[in-house]
């Protein structure tokens, strides 16, 4: 992607970019850097970029000339999807299995890590040859959602009709239309129906629309850590992340893609991270790693000293900085936020009655972002209306990351789903 023009005032102080809606003025030098010192070298957006290596990425568009409409109201232009597959689709596209990634998963669910995928697949011990998802028997598919950032159209992408980046002109977005790209795709593919949808978190409650807005289409789904709607505590937690990146005076309200490197809003996002990890995580899991363990043992009394704990939130918040665009974090986020399955449906036992397909859940015990009392409601509202639901409760002092790192238990709640 071709930089924009950068044009320099006289004063030494003021830069003035030109974009696509005028010139939007930052003054960033004049900003100190925050008092945590990231990394100097922090690129502006973590990105997938046209003329990236493009790894095992396949690319699709859409939209076939017409404008996706989405839910809230406006429309795109142009919607390209991201994907990737793992394995063979059959004579009878019958053994195609969808996985749906969490806010900051993207395609990249099988896999080691690479140039092009910056991390190893985020279910690489659940899915592949002879796993619990065999890619010998099953053709899997995961896509990058909309509005994410490695290779689908997001805030980062250029937006067609200015040749610049959507940035803050990208619209809000909701998890009804996420799946709706995602179902473009498999019509792409050839899928009718799926053999079945599985997805944790965000990833479960696309799963879950799958089934509530395509019940033809989906006869099996797993959908674990996740929610029928999104709680108060959920939606408190993310208005707080999402208020930590905005505060970053350097996100520019979302227009900050030519800027330099190490000049992007990574102290927000990287807080935004922080504040989530926090919550994805459990006090079992804090204390028994750190304790109050400090970087230095010498330095406690410094505003800024730090604990290991400090230390590890500090090293997640770079980590995702190198591989996320700040912008598709608010956006994603927000869908999570929106999430509701009775939403114009009336009930949730209407929205529920909808489902045809055999649902299986899981909780982590020590989840205190989406709690077993969640998943276990899952299970009452499908039984009540007659269908049949699966529930596990898996023993982990992980928390919420716990629908990642506990692969063997949660392997084997897929295990149940697909064996029929």
């Amino acid at each position: 992607m071709a930089p924009a023009k950068r044009k320099k005032t006289k004063g030494p102080e003021l830069d003035i970019i030109e974009g696509g809606q005028g010139l939007m003025e930052t003054a960033m030098s004049d900003v100190p850097l925050h008092p945590k010192t990231y990394s100097r070298d922090l690129p502006v957006s973590g990105a997938w970029f046209p003329g990236d290596p493009v790894g095992h990425r396949k690319f699709v568009a859409i939209t076939d000339g017409r404008p996706f409409a989405l839910e809230p109201g406006e429309t795109l232009p142009e919607v390209i999807q991201a994907y990737e597959t793992w394995g063979k689709l059959n004579s009878d596209a019958s053994n195609a299995i969808l996985i749906c990634h969490a806010l900051t998963g993207d395609s990249h669910v099988s896999g080691d890590s690479s140039t092009s995928h910056p991390t190893r697949g985020w279910w690489d011990e659940i899915v592949g040859p002879a796993k619990v998802v065999d890619t010998n028997e099953f053709f899997v598919v995961c896509i990058n959602v909309l509005g994410g950032c490695q290779g689908s159209t997001g805030p980062a992408s250029l937006n067609p009709s200015t040749g610049r980046p959507y940035g803050s002109k990208f619209p809000n977005i909701t998890i009804r239309d996420i799946v709706r790209a995602q179902a473009k795709v498999a019509d792409h593919l050839g899928i009718g129906v799926w053999h079945a949808i599985i997805g944790g978190s965000m990833g479960g409650m696309q799963v879950l629309e799958w089934a509530a807005m395509f019940p033809e289409r989906v006869p099996r789904i797993a959908a674990v850590a996740t929610a029928l709607s999104a709680s108060a505590q959920q939606i408190a937690w993310s208005a707080v992340g999402r208020a930590a990146l905005a505060l970053d005076p350097r996100w520019r309200e979302g227009d900050y893609y030519d800027a330099e490197p190490g000049n992007g809003p990574h102290a927000g996002l990287a807080i935004a991270r922080a504040i989530a990890q926090i919550h994805y995580r459990s006090d079992e899991s804090f204390q028994s790693r750190f304790e109050r363990t400090l970087v230095d043992k010498d330095s406690l009394f410094g505003l800024w000293d730090r604990f290991q704990v400090e230390s590890y939130l500090d090293y997640h918040g770079e980590k995702l900085v190198r591989r996320f665009d700040a912008n598709s974090y608010l956006v994603l986020n927000r869908a999570m936020d929106t999430h509701d399955l009775a939403r114009g449906r009336g009930s949730m036992l209407d929205a529920i009655s909808r489902v045809k397909a055999r649902v299986a859940t899981a909780s982590i015990t020590t989840d205190i972002l989406y709690p077993p009392h969640q998943q276990i409601k899952i299970q009452q509202m499908v039984e009540t209306v007659g269908g049949e639901c699966s529930y596990v409760e898996i023993d982990d002092n992980n928390g919420h990351d716990g629908f990642l790192l506990a692969t063997k238990e949660i392997g084997e709640v897929f295990s149940g789903i697909l064996s029929d």
